[in-house]
């Protein structure tokens, strides 16, 4: 037994590419803003390596950076410039400091903003 349809059930034409369009946007959204965060991982990855450097309280201020800088470049991050890398050394003290950030255009004047701050410290002060 048919019985009539007492209203439209349904996705329209117009909900339709509303749906597929707040799909692409947090497609596009992904795409863009995870690969500032695997670039992030490698920085600290770099960090995490130069802290386990046997002899980095007897290096330089200007060796660490250079160190840290070829780093960066092996791991193909742009993001970091060599003033964003700040150390301080007093004595056996060492500390590192990091801090960077990242604008990535998405659509037309849109752009995402992600801001890094990372540091480690080595020896007594």
């Amino acid at each position: 037994m048919n019985l009539p349809p007492r209203r439209q059930q349904g996705l329209t034409l117009i909900s339709l590419v509303f749906i597929l369009g707040l799909i692409g946007f947090f497609v596009l959204l992904t795409l863009k803003i995870v690969p500032i965060y695997l670039d992030h991982g490698k920085v600290k990855s770099a960090l995490t390596a130069l802290k386990e450097t046997p002899d980095l309280q007897s290096k330089r201020e200007s060796e660490i950076r250079d160190s840290l800088t070829k780093r960066f470049n092996i791991n193909y991050v742009y993001d970091v410039k060599p003033e964003d890398i700040k150390v301080v050394r007093h004595g056996d003290y060492v500390k590192v400091d990091v801090e960077y950030e990242t604008v990535v255009k998405l659509i037309g004047n849109l752009s995402a903003l992600a801001e890094f701050h990372d540091s480690f410290e080595v020896g007594q002060k």
